[in-house]
């Protein structure tokens, strides 16, 4: 049984000539997608738009989800496919060039057996600081000038992270935790100019370290 943590730099830099199935496009696993394109830097291609979509789709309220749901995208080389990378990219959907030798149904059940809260591998490695870099904060800023002249100020913040397993965990944060690209806070705490704000900040670095982030006011 092999892990894929050794071949996760494969990965990310063979990453862009990446091509879809057209006759799987609704049926590939799309976390596995959004791990590889994730990884990648979010190369463009149709899997990648539509790993990306359900990326921002899951943390537009109702409810925050964890964007990566990296427990269902079973890494664990268990198959007799050529090798672990071309049966990721076959999960996700992607075109792995040869076809594994073992039939799609002995891997739809492997694939219902992997859904869990942690990943199925140890993704504390620097081969994975990338999945490891997604910060999600949910925020809710509000500041008003009372009728008495009195400025009310409140302030919400919670940061979502991923551990060394895979989990997903939330934890009680603060404005000065706030990434510098987050936008609506900058007159928070000025004499009292009227804020009202609410939103979810994602951001990320990709397995060459570049920045990403995506904001969502709602």
């Amino acid at each position: 049984m092999r892990r894929l943590v050794s071949t996760a730099v494969i990965i990310a830099i063979g990453l862009t000539p990446l091509a879809a199935k057209p006759a799987a496009a609704q049926g590939y696993q799309i976390d596995c997608a959004i791990l590889l394109c994730l990884a990648g830097g979010w190369p463009a291609s149709v899997p990648c738009a539509r790993a990306r979509a359900e990326f921002i789709r899951r943390i537009t309220p109702w409810p925050i989800e964890p964007p990566l749901q990296i427990w269902r995208c079973p890494m664990r080389a268990e198959f007799e496919a050529p090798n672990p990378v071309e049966r990721l990219y076959r999960l996700a959907g992607f075109n792995p060039g040869p076809a594994v030798s073992l039939p799609r149904e002995r891997e739809t059940l492997k694939l219902a057996q992997a859904v869990g809260g942690r990943a199925d591998i140890d993704i504390s490695g620097p081969s994975f600081d990338f999945i490891r870099s997604i910060d999600v904060f949910q925020v809710s800023i509000r500041q008003r000038e009372s009728d008495k002249g009195e400025c009310n100020r409140s302030d919400f913040v919670r940061h979502g992270t991923y551990d060394a397993n895979g989990q997903y965990n939330w934890r009680a944060s603060s404005l000065g935790a706030l990434p510098s690209a987050f936008r609506g806070e900058e007159r928070y705490g000025e004499h009292c100019p009227e804020i009202s704000i609410r939103a979810v900040f994602v951001d990320w670095n990709d397995h060459q370290g570049r920045y990403g982030f995506e904001q969502v006011n709602y």
